[in-house]
């Protein structure tokens, strides 16, 4: 049952291409967005679609992966946990983010020959 804490799984479209850091010894990280879509019918029966955001971050070789292959408007499958973080901006504000911290992804579909 440990296994089943704190997983999520998203299959959607890149928002955008990665954003790649290096950091010190070439440890690499990946961030993107993927956008997941729901639709749904109203009581009167209209049809509504929603759209979610994601921010996802990948380290390592995944990041590598992403760096190399992942472009936007690309649908991908991608696995990992969710990770609350803050920071404090230079006026002072207090900050708030949820991310998706990936351990498994798949490309899914064909990149667009653009």
């Amino acid at each position: 049952m440990n296994a089943l804490r704190n997983r999520v799984q998203l299959i959607g479209h890149l928002g955008m291409n990665p954003e790649v850091k290096t950091f010190e010894g070439d440890k690499k990280m990946a961030k993107v967005s993927i956008a997941t879509n729901e639709v749904y019918y109203t009581a009167k029966g209209d049809k509504k679609e929603e759209t979610q955001w994601h921010n996802i971050v990948m380290w390592g070789k995944t990041a590598e992966i992403a760096e190399k292959y992942l472009k936007k408007g690309q649908e991908v499958c991608v696995e990992g946990k969710l990770v609350n973080r803050s920071w404090e901006t230079k006026e002072g504000d207090k900050r708030y983010i949820t991310e998706v911290v990936v351990s498994e992804l798949v490309m899914l579909g064909k990149k667009d020959a653009a």
